[in-house]
């Protein structure tokens, strides 16, 4: 993975966090460049993994997935190992390591609710590194963050690229077909219908109308995985914030289509809100602290940690 990026391979790479699997010939027109460059650049791209393609289901669409955040405090001497074996689980999301080095946070979607028993009551106990936890059930994810870009496409291309759609999740229930295809998917997010329809044992077309339906219906988000950094987002962090119940909808919503915001879920527990920030600089996070979530009144707490190393982003580990 590269560990820079020039001005052009940075706008290619925000195009395809906010549309994963647009076609060279969008990108170029959108960002201004000619389709060779385009075709030129983003192969280098994915093929030292600075870019990968992937897809993520969304939980509220899955009933027997069991969507939980968790804290967990460990031994800061054991924190990489712990992070790392959660990595290797094969129903983790995310995980990071937070704050002063002694706390993981970690997305699970839990394959039901004996998946989720067996976590919390013998697989972390059992770990002598972790000292406590604390779990968050994730109970609605607010897709408006997904369209986060850096700052580095203007309203106009975004608007061009990715149009904001807010169709209703679909309620059909999934096939075998979309099944194998978000197994697909979830290798490489930007697999062509040949490739997809030869895994599946489909038609191009078919396969072509189904992931279409999928995205649209919201069963699925694709997803383009880099390092922040790249993009010129030098920190992150996640904010616990506390919202009065009768507004946690609209602070939601509000929260979610600001450009800093990378992530925004609905929880239980006392922090019933948790917002990933991704911003160029400390400036830049506290501006958004004090100017964006200060003046919002149904804010009554609000835990802010910042992120010292990122282990897995949707479903991928950080090489």
């Amino acid at each position: 993975m590269r560990q820079v990026l020039d001005e052009t391979d940075r706008r290619i790479a925000a195009a395809l966090v906010a549309s994963p699997r647009a076609s060279w010939r969008e990108l170029a027109r959108c960002l201004g460049l000619s389709e060779r460059t385009v075709v030129r650049r983003v192969a280098l791209l994915y093929a030292d993994s600075t870019l990968r393609a992937t897809v993520v289901r969304n939980p509220a669409l899955f009933p027997h997935l069991v969507p939980l955040v968790l804290r967990i405090r460990c031994r800061p001497s054991r924190i990489r190992q712990v992070a790392q074996a959660l990595a290797r689980r094969g129903d983790t999301v995310w995980v990071d390591i937070l704050g002063g080095g002694d706390e993981i946070s970690a997305v699970f979607f839990l394959d039901g609710p004996e998946a989720r028993n067996s976590l919390l009551l013998r697989d972390l106990p059992a770990t002598d590194a972790v000292g406590s936890w604390t779990a968050h059930t994730l109970l609605r994810v607010f897709p408006t963050a997904f369209r986060w870009t850096a700052g580095l496409l203007s309203a106009a291309e975004l608007a061009e690229l990715a149009p904001e759609m807010t169709p209703p999740p679909t309620t059909a229930p999934l096939l075998d077909l979309d099944i194998a295809l978000i197994t697909a998917l979830a290798e490489d997010g930007r697999a062509t219908w040949t490739d997809l329809a030869r895994r599946t044992g489909t038609t191009a077309l078919t396969a072509r109308r189904r992931v279409e339906a999928l995205v649209a219906g919201q069963v699925v988000r694709l997803a383009t995985e880099i390092d922040l950094a790249l993009l010129d987002a030098q920190t992150e962090a996640l904010l616990w914030i506390a919202v009065r119940p009768g507004a946690l909808q609209e602070t939601a919503q509000t929260l979610s289509a600001h450009p800093h915001v990378r992530f925004c879920a609905a929880t239980t527990g006392p922090a019933n809100l948790v917002v990933a920030v991704a911003a160029a600089n400390l400036d830049a996070l506290y501006a958004f602290l004090t100017d964006s979530v200060g003046p919002l009144d149904s804010v009554t707490a609000i835990d802010v940690t910042p992120l010292l190393a990122t282990v897995k982003r949707t479903g991928l580990i950080r090489r």
